[in-house]
This record gives structure tokens, sequence and C-alpha cells, in this order.
């Protein structure tokens, strides 16, 4: 394994694991740059309330149907280059995206920046732990946890100032741009590829990867968890606005106070690297996250703070911070549970495509109860039905490490 650690790189500046993490950041900010957009969208390009739904979803679409299979490209062709080839295409479709003239053309460069996302991304944790000292994984590990909630505040907070000084399209270009830059960091700093011979990287390895993943308790693990902390994340956020106009918070401040739900998530992200890194079980956190989410999501939507708009906040800022345990905790597990160390980019290809699914049936179900209920009221009970199973899957987690770690004793 190639060894890239701080110590000979001082002179060229800021660590190589934290030009990984600013990609993360780079290729997160698609996402995130398309809600302050979608009024002026709809309004030059004639994008139907419909379509807009779309546009945030299909971002999601590649992680749900190529995930597993990118974790396996990522694996197979180095895992630089994979994250190049990510963004330089999130750099062509967000290029190519600011001259769309309608929304179909929109719509499907949505779909390529969402594989753009994923090939950045994927490859992220193992080059991570390529590059960093094994005493400072978990902690930076934390850190990698982060880039989505920090990417998608960034855009949240930036792109409605951009907007107004360059339009949409401007703005479009601009988070283009900051993905070309770090192509090139990327490309200047990052360690190159190991080389592997056409055998090792063929057909037969794939399957043999691909088989490994599948078979294995802990990817499945892993990923069936992500998908129970995504879904209802994702719904909670999405739907804030919603909740926060009928208190009267709109326009600029429901943009704000959404957007600072969603940083605070980087705290828990960043708190979970330490404390794992301090030897905390990854069942207490993973526990405590889903534990501080359903009692979250039931302050903030629950029928008895109808009238108390503060303490919905509260709930919702308790929800966002302290779910912030999970992913990072997962990631950080990763080398772990993968079934050994050339499977790490593949199982966390399989938890991206769960979290993506996840993130496309979370938010429909959470609409259809409130549809059905007539208002908020119910959601709580949704997202708690996805905290007890993630907290009986955390359990089944801390076996599954127990398992793993009595072998490598009586092993060596």
């Amino acid at each position: 394994m190639i060894s890239f650690s701080a110590q000979g790189n001082e002179r060229a500046g800021l660590h190589p694991a934290w030009i990984v993490i600013l990609a993360g950041v780079s290729a997160a900010m698609h996402i995130g740059k398309l809600p302050p957009a979608l009024p002026v969208l709809q309004h030059d390009l004639g994008v139907t309330l419909v379509e807009s739904g779309f546009l945030l979803s299909l971002v999601q679409l590649a992680s749900m149907a190529l995930g597993l299979f990118v974790g396996l490209t990522a694996d197979g062709i180095g895992l630089r280059r994979c994250m190049l080839m990510g963004l330089w295409l999130l750099f062509a479709a967000g290029t190519a995206g600011g001259w769309a003239d309608d929304a179909s053309t929109l719509l499907a460069l949505r779909a390529i920046e969402g594989l753009g996302i994923l090939l950045t991304t994927v490859a992220a944790p193992s080059m991570i732990r390529r590059v960093v000292a094994p005493r400072q994984l978990t902690r930076m590990m934390g850190f990698w946890g982060a880039f989505m909630p920090f990417g998608t505040a960034m855009a949240l907070l930036l792109g409605p100032l951009m907007i107004a000084m360059l339009g949409w399209s401007g703005w479009w270009w601009f988070v283009a741009g900051l993905s070309a830059l770090m192509a090139l960091w990327v490309q200047a700093r990052l360690p190159p590829d190991e080389r592997t011979s056409s055998h090792a990287s063929g057909p037969s390895d794939w399957a043999t990867r691909l088989t490994q993943t599948i078979r294995s308790p802990g990817p499945w693990l892993s990923a069936l968890t992500f998908a129970a902390y995504s879904g209802q994340w994702l719904a909670v956020i999405g739907f804030l606005p919603s909740l926060y106009a009928q208190s009267g918070w709109t326009g600029a401040v429901g943009a704000v106070l959404t957007a600072l739900v969603a940083a605070v998530n980087i705290m828990g992200n960043i708190a979970a690297g330490r404390l794992l890194h301090q030897g905390f079980a990854a069942r207490t956190l993973l526990w405590a996250g889903f534990g501080a989410m359903a009692l979250g999501t039931f302050l903030a939507f629950g029928s008895f703070t109808e009238g108390s708009p503060v303490i919905r906040y509260v709930g919702a800022l308790l929800f966002s911070v302290f779910g912030g345990l999970i992913p990072a905790t997962l990631f950080g597990l990763a080398p772990i549970m993968a079934p050994n160390e050339r499977t790490i980019s593949t199982t966390v290809g399989w938890m991206m495509q769960w979290s993506a699914a996840g993130q496309l049936t979370g938010p429909p179900v959470v609409a259809w109860v409130a549809s059905q209920a007539g208002g908020w009221q119910w959601t709580w009970a949704v997202t708690g039905a996805s905290c007890v199973a993630g907290a009986l899957l955390a359990a089944l987690i801390a076996r599954r490490i127990g398992t793993i770690q009595r072998k490598s004793r009586s092993g060596s």
C-alpha cells in the first residue's frame, strides 16, 4: 500500500487528506446548488413543480443504480483516477447545464452530475486511508463524513447571492469551476494509483470483489443503517421550509434557518471521528444518533409543539447535530466492515447505493403520511420507526465487529 504521509509534503501546504475532503465538498455543492435556483428556473425555463422534484431527486439516481458498480470501478481502475473522472464530469455537466434552455436538458445533465458526484466520493474513504497514519484514520473519517452537510450548507448560503449577481447560469458555472480547480489540485497533490496487472483488474477480479462484498454481512449492515439515516434526514430537511412557513418564518429567514440545520450536522460528524479515535464504541455513537433523531423529530413535528416554533427549531437542530454521528461512524467503520482491503471502495459504493435509496423513498413516505394525517404531526412516527430499525442494525454491527476482532486475535 502506498504511504503518503504529511511529512514530505509540508512544502506543498495542505495535507492530501484535506484535499480529498474538499473535493467531496465541491461535489456536494452540486447537490445544494439547485434549491436556491428553483424559483429562477421556474421563471426562466418554465420548470414545473413536478420537474423541480425530479431535478432534486435525479442527482441520487446514479448512486441508487450504480453505487456498487462505481465502487468496483474505483477499486479496479484506481482511487485518484476515479476521483478525477468524477470531478471533470461534474465540471463538464455543470458547464453545459449553464447553457441549458429547457428543463429536459437540465434533467439529463442533472443525472450526469449524479454520476460525477458518485465517482468523486466513493473512492474518498480509501484514499484518506491511504494518505493518513492509521492512528489518525477515524478522526479524519469524521471530517470526511461532514463533506455532504458542509457542501450543501455552503451552496444554500452562497446560492442566493451568486444568483443575484451572476444569474442562475453564472451560479452553475461557478460551482462547475470549483470542481475543475479541485480536479487540478487532486492531480497535483494526491499519490498516483498503484499499477495493477490486466488480470488483477479484469472481469474475474471484479466478480470476486463483488461476490465478496455481497456475501459478507458487514457491507449489508452498514448500507442498511445508512439508508435508515439518510431517508429521514433528507425528509426532515426537505420539509422544514414548509414547517417554517406555517410558523411565519418565510423568505430569507426560512432559507437561513434551513441552512443552519443542515450545517450543524457537521458538528456531529466531526465529533464522531474524534470519539471513535478516543475509543468510544461505534454502537454507542449510533444509538446516540438514532435516539436523538427520534426525540428531535418528536419535538420538531409533534402536535404539542405546534404553538412553540422555537421548540420546534431546537428539535430540528437536535435531530441534525446528533444525527451527524451516524454517517461519520459508518464511514469510519468501512475499513472494518469491508471483507478485505481491496473491497473498501466497493463497500462504500454499496453504502451510498442504499443511502440514495433511502433519500429517494424517505421524503415520499413522509409526504404521504402528512397528506393522510392532514398535517406534519405524525412525521415523528415515520422517523421514529427508522430510528428503531437503525438502532437494531447498530446492535448487529457491534456483534459483527466483535466477531471480526475475535477472529483477528485468534489469527495473530
